[in-house]
């Protein structure tokens, strides 16, 4: 009877010191940084634009003076 207290003391103590709680520890190192994606797909092309209008026609050039040459005698 004697053991019988004796073990149950002991495993009373066991059971009790597993409620008994430390603190913390410090916090770990970050962890590393995740690969980066992969690179997107080339957007759309826009459409090509519309042709422009045709210019105007000039205007017309100044008619010059008749020039009357003489040969000298």
């Amino acid at each position: 009877m004697r053991y019988s207290k004796l073990f149950t003391a002991a495993l009373a103590a066991l059971a009790l010191s597993a409620c008994v709680t430390a603190p913390a520890g410090p916090a770990g190192p970050q962890g590393a940084t995740g690969a980066t994606g992969s690179k997107g797909a080339t957007g759309y092309t826009g459409p090509t634009g519309s042709t422009g209008a045709e210019g105007v026609q000039g205007e017309r050039g100044k008619t010059s003076d008749t020039i009357v040459i003489v040969p000298a005698r």
